[in-house]
């Protein structure tokens, strides 16, 4: 059996083909994806807020040849393993993965697993148990993206118009909560309130 395995990072595929051999049988290759495959469009909103808040997912220019090499690896494989990172991020790049190739990875073999370390214990056993995607993790990713891009989008030229026009500052999803949870709280605090310094 021909298995691909696709990690994030150039540096971890060699050391995961080479640990990964004694718990798989055949031939085995490791290929980077580079992180996310997708993104939303960068000429436009992307997020369609009528219709709860779906993002419009498209391939970057620049993601444009990974995506191309890393089709043709899937197209030649039998078993395809995402052993993208063990966080959100990583769940939801192996579930870009599977969107994008959805045509290309119909009747393989399609498995995820996950590890900590490039230890050959750890990544055999990983090899050993692997499970599906954790669609609320990938629902956490997308929700940060959505999140970011809104805020992007309409908070930080309302930031730009205060500052006349510093188009470098950017709002954040986290900073903007938090500014508004001292500033109302400023707002509704009585007069002999302590002062809150950060």
């Amino acid at each position: 059996m021909r298995t691909l395995i696709i990690v994030e990072s150039p540096h971890k595929a060699q050391a995961v083909a080479e640990l990964a051999r004694p718990a798989l049988k055949g031939t085995i290759i490791a290929w980077a994806c580079l992180g996310h495959l997708r993104d939303l469009p960068v000429d436009r909103l992307g997020i369609d807020i009528e219709h709860d808040f779906q993002p419009e997912y498209a391939i970057p220019e620049r993601r444009q040849k990974t995506a191309l090499a890393l089709g043709e690896k899937i197209t030649q494989a039998e078993r395809i393993i995402l052993a993208t990172d063990p966080d959100r991020e990583g769940e939801a790049v192996a579930w870009h993965v599977l969107e994008v190739f959805k045509a290309e990875l119909q009747g393989k073999q399609v498995q995820r697993v996950t590890f900590n370390s490039l230890t050959p214990k750890v990544v055999q056993q990983a090899l050993r148990h692997p499970r599906k995607i954790d669609l609320r993790l990938v629902q956490a990713a997308v929700a940060r993206r959505v999140l970011d891009r809104l805020v992007g989008y309409f908070i930080s030229p309302a930031l730009w118009k205060g500052l006349r026009g510093e188009k470098g500052l950017s709002a954040g999803r986290v900073q903007s909560a938090a500014l508004r949870l001292l500033v109302e709280q400023e707002s509704s605090a009585p007069e002999w309130a302590v002062e809150i310094h950060i």
